[in-house]
């Protein structure tokens, strides 16, 4: 989704904004082929709360490497901070698996 959802903010910057949404919508929707069945099977063992914060812990994993080396966005402490939150996240979530 990371791609979907930024990289017409490099590449597609001097079209019309209706051709980023059909392109990002068309990326999207080839990535939504895959989660969905993905967020069905991995219902049948976790819970949608432990799928979700997953689906954080992955999605800023990707958006970090993705921003600082596609976009070139500088690197910032808030990337380390908002992954800590999400390791209390995941602890929370997932700390009646660890017991």
């Amino acid at each position: 989704m990371t791609f979907a959802w930024y990289a017409h903010l490099k590449e597609l910057n001097n079209k019309p904004w209706i051709i980023a949404a059909l392109v990002s919508w068309g990326i999207a929707l080839l990535e939504y082929l895959f989660q969905v069945p993905a967020n069905r099977i991995g219902y049948t063992a976790l819970t949608i709360g432990q799928l979700k914060i997953m689906q954080e812990v992955i999605a800023l994993s990707v958006f970090v490497p993705f921003s600082v080396m596609y976009l070139k966005e500088p690197l910032k402490l808030d990337y380390l901070w908002a992954g800590l939150c999400l390791v209390g996240a995941v602890f929370f979530m997932f700390r009646s698996k660890f017991a």
